[in-house]
This record gives structure tokens, sequence and C-alpha cells, in this order.
């Protein structure tokens, strides 16, 4: 724990404002000086509270329900009453995603967002933040989670005294379904998305991890990934943040603070993308930018939240200062996006074996066997501060490269409406096939490998395969859909799309059936059919001899060598391990 005289100052300078304040928009936490946090029936009351107190410059919205009947929350906060996403486009306002509570026993956000919010009203800090875009202040994503209230539920974390559940009320990681869109809060969370086209999404969270003096990580995206020139626009906004909070006490790192090797500080850290299914792995591949907050789960909650509020803040000025240049450089890379047909496109990056060595601030530590475990396990001290000096593997490269479609996608009618479901979460622009097309240009993607996972996930089982496009023309009948590739979320339909793809639809299992046989051949009667085939075809019957003979797992498998004979007969079903999505390079 941090000293008495430390954690007094830390509760003092968060408490400043509390006696200024509207007694209506004073939190819970404020109140017990930061060691507790309020239900979400606080999150109602202050939505609506802080819309009375400032009718021109607050708009409480609900955006969604949760399955289990609560309001989803937003606060639409400008100082020119732009409260609509039509009124932010016409006075051409950037839009800042503010998000707390994605994992509901994460809550910083939600605490240091509401004093944030506060002071900025009330003209205490950064004055003018408000007149230069449309805040969107989203206290609780996670809501259901959040009222699966106890003590412990973050073993891993000091305080506050309770606090909500990472997941759902139905299981699910939210900070894992940004493509997949399973849960109806991020179903609602999407559908905000497509309305207000927020330039920048804050994602405030809590890590967990070891126990070093670094408070907080700021990760940006795009620095590493997404559209090259856009780039700039990521860099500048984490450096700017980083060096704000960094004058404000704060000790921030720019990648996530886990070990490469779980408990052992020695290994250092490896920074990297996060697949899409991440919120700052998916808002690049729309063009726009997202930054993950992550606060030292052993720090205490008054400075966690200080932090917050910090990090909060500064985003705000960032873009106040520089949101109309930035908003020219997403709108140049949506264009830019409609132009990438036949382009590379990287749907996976990895981290090279290129290390720095840092001096990284911690604790002294040991590593002894235990008795319980019976692994090492690492102990730490915190009244000792120790510099560690440590490797950093921190050049990202692009990984898995897939050239984009001359044209777009096509999705056959039959799988037509659950994709069109998933595209219209996305916002993706796509049109239905009026009439049916006979041996249509496209190219198929035939899986010669095709790998369930043993176990679900996020209730998935996930697929992998290993294959390749090859030109195929097909029929195509009436409600097919055509995706164009030329559109501004471009790397979005690829990550969707490319079977390869860590997130793609095919990924998340969401085209199982076509990867699973259905007919069969009964072996007496595929026993006759290799004979006849054999008898018929010499070649053939040489080419299964030789695989006997030289492929000894062949040889061994009773029903492989049948197959070899059933994958040759007109019964076969040619769809098997056909996914049913096509690419083409000419608009249908």
């Amino acid at each position: 724990m941090i000293r008495t005289a430390r954690l007094l100052a830390v509760l003092a300078l968060l408490a400043a404002p509390l006696a200024h304040a509207a007694p209506d928009l004073v939190t819970v936490s404020e109140r017990s000086g930061f060691q507790a946090t309020g239900r979400y029936d606080e999150v109602v009351k202050l939505c609506g509270a802080f819309q009375q107190a400032y009718p021109k410059q607050v708009k409480c919205v609900q955006f969604g329900t949760t399955p289990e009947g609560r309001p989803m929350l937003a606060l639409a906060v400008n100082a020119r009453g732009v409260f609509t996403p039509a009124a932010a486009r016409k006075a051409n306002l950037p839009v800042t995603l503010i998000q707390g509570g994605i994992h509901a026993g994460e809550i910083d956000g939600k605490d240091a967002g509401f004093l944030a919010l506060r002071e900025l009203l009330e003209g205490r800090l950064a004055s003018d933040v408000l007149d230069k875009q449309v805040l969107l202040f989203v206290p609780v994503f996670n809501v259901d989670g959040h009222e699966r209230f106890a003590k412990w539920n973050r073993p891993n974390q000091r305080g506050p005294v309770e606090m909500g559940w990472r997941t759902t009320a139905q299981n699910f990681n939210l900070n894992r379904d940004y493509v997949k869109a399973d849960a109806p809060e991020m179903q609602a969370m999407l559908a905000l998305v497509n309305a207000w086209d927020p330039l920048t999404c804050v994602d405030l969270h809590v890590t967990d991890g070891a126990k070093f003096q670094h408070d907080v990580s700021i990760q940006v995206e795009p620095v590493y990934s997404g559209d090259p020139a856009f780039r700039k626009a990521g860099q500048a906004l984490r450096a700017n943040v980083i060096a704000d909070i960094g004058k404000q006490g704060s000790m921030p790192q720019s990648y996530y603070m886990s070990f490469k090797e779980t408990d052992d500080p020695a290994s250092g850290f490896v920074d990297g993308v996060s697949d899409p299914r991440f919120s700052t792995g998916y808002f690049q591949l729309r063009n726009r930018m997202a930054m993950l907050v992550e606060t030292h789960s052993w720090k205490d909650y008054p400075t966690r939240v200080r932090i917050t509020h910090n990090a909060v803040v500064s985003v705000l000025q960032q873009v106040a200062a520089h949101g109309a240049e930035w908003t020219q450089a997403a709108r140049a890379a949506d264009v830019r996006a409609t132009r990438i047909a036949g382009q590379p496109v990287a749907l996976t990056y990895r981290t090279t074996d290129r290390t720095t060595m840092v001096d990284f601030q911690g604790y002294a530590y040991t590593r002894t066997m235990s008795d319980v475990s019976g692994m090492l396990m690492t102990h730490y001290d915190e009244t000792k501060p120790q510099v560690w000096h440590v490797p950093l593997r921190d050049e990202v490269v692009a990984d898995l490269e897939v050239q984009a479609p001359g044209a777009g996608y096509v999705v056959p009618a039959a799988w037509a409406q659950m994709v069109a479901t998933k595209l219209t979460q996305h916002g993706i622009v796509f049109r239905k096939l009026d009439k049916a097309i006979d041996a249509a240009p496209v190219q198929t993607f035939r899986a010669d490998q095709a790998t369930f996972a043993a176990t679900s996930f996020e209730s998935h089982q996930r697929l992998k395969v290993i294959g390749a496009w090859k030109p195929e023309p097909r029929h195509l009948a009436s409600g097919a859909l055509f995706v164009p590739i030329a559109q501004p979320k471009a790397r979005l339909v690829m990550a969707l799309f490319e079977p390869q793809a860590p997130d793609s639809l095919l990924a998340w299992g969401e085209f199982n059936n076509a990867f699973e046989r259905k007919e069969y051949m009964e072996d007496y009667v595929a026993e006759d059919v290799a004979r006849e085939q054999m008898a018929r075809d010499p070649a053939l019957a040489t080419a299964f001899r030789d695989r006997v003979e030289h492929d000894p797992a062949f040889a061994q498998n009773p029903h492989a060598r049948l197959e070899f004979f059933a994958r040759r007969h007109p019964s076969w079903d040619e769809r098997l391990n056909l996914y049913p999505v096509l690419r083409t390079d000419v608009a249908l």
C-alpha cells in the first residue's frame, strides 16, 4: 500500500472540487474518499442530473437495453448544444467516445469520467475543449456485469471496496466481441458508433499483472497497424497524452506491461497489435483512433482514479487542439481505403526479435520454488524500489498479408441473411443481387485442412483453415450479396471475410456447417467402388498403391484409404470445405 502521506495528498487532490460541486453531481466515490464506487442507479441519477444542471451543454441518452433490462446510457456533451450526429457533422466537430466499465470490475473510468466532466462544465480546467468537439461519455458499457457487485470480484486489484464483474450477464467478454458482435450490449455500442462516427475511442481499463512502480500504460492504434499515413495521428495522440500525464506525476509506458514470460520480470516486455476483437484492434479498421488506458491494478483506487481522470482530460485537450487536422487525416484514409483493390493488406502483425534494453522502474523481488504450486513464484518487496534492466521487443511488422480483391466479396444467397446482419451491425455497404448469374467470374477458397478448436471460446467453436483462393466460376442464385471493396471500411470488410484473418466470420465458426461432412458412403459400397475405379483406371490404381507404400499413416487408416476413392465418385459433396464466401475482381 502507498504511504499514508501520499494517500492523503491524492485524496486532497481529488476531493478539492467537492465543496464547490452541486450536491447532485457528486459521486459516491468522492463522498467515500475514493474508497468505494456507486451502483448503477447512481449512473442513471447522474446522467439525468448533469442534463438538468447543464441543459445547454449535456444531453442524457439511452442507446440500448441490456439482457437484464437495464438502460445503457451515454452523456452527449458540447458547449454549443450539439447533441445529435447530424448536428455534429453539420458543425464539422470531431466526436470523442470515452467508455468506462467494459470490464465492470475495472471501474476507474466511471468515477474519473464523472469527476472530469463536472470540472470541465464548471470551467475549472480545459475550459474550451467542449467547444471544439462532442464528448460521448459512456460511464458503464457492461451494465449487467456492473451490477454483479461484490467484494473480491477483482482479487488482483486494490480497491474499490466492492466492484462489478468482468463479463456480461450472458458471460460475454465485451472486449473480445467487437467484430463478432454477439452481445446485445456490443450491438448497441456499434449502433452508437455507426451513428456518431467518433474520431477517437478511449477504452478505460485496469490491468492485471506484476507489481512495479509504473502506474499506467497508454496504447494507441493506428500506430503499428492500419492506414500507414494515418498512423502519424495515432503516434501524436499517444505521445502527447503520455507527455501530459507524465508532467502530472504518472510513470506511463506505451506498451502493455505484461511480461514476455509469465511471472518472470527478467523476460522483459513485448509490444504488438491487438486482433480486431479488441477495441484497439477494431477502430483502426474503420480509419479511426482507439486508445487503451490501463491503470495498474496494484495502485490504490484514489491513485488510479486520478490517473484515469488526467488521461481523459488530456485526450479531450489533444482532440480540441488537433481534432480538425486529425479528422482531415481520417477522411483522407477513408478515401485511400476506397482505392485499396488489388493492394496487399495486412491482416495480422508480429513483433520481431529485435530487442532494446530498457530501464524499468520495478521493485526488488525473489523467485523461489513453491511447495504449494510446485513452480517458481515471484515475490515483490514494495518497500524497495529497483530498476530492472530488461529487454523490450517493440519492432512490429506486418505478418499475414493478403491482396485485396479487385471488386469485392460475394455471399451466396443461402448465407446472405446471417452475413447481412453482421454487415449492418458494422455499417458496411453491400447490396443484394436481384437476379441469378450463371458462371459468375469469382474465386473460391477450398480448405485443404480445416481444424476445429477443441474447446469453446466466447460461445464459439473456432475454426482454422489452410488453403488458397483460386479462380472457379460459380452459379449465383438471386439474393446473393455483393460487398464492394471500394468503401471506407475496406480493411474491416477484409477482416470479416478473409478466411485466415484472426477474427473473420469463418474463424469465429459462423460457417462451420460448410466444413462438416454430412453424407457418407457405406464401407462395403466404397469397397466395391474402389475396385471398379481401379479396374477402369490403371493410373489411379497405381497412384493408390504408391501412396499405400510410401505413406504409412495413410496405409494404416482404412477410412482414409476408402475416402481416396470416395472423393473421386460422383456422390462426393463438392461443397465440403468450400468456404461460402467468394471473391470477385468484377463488380456484380
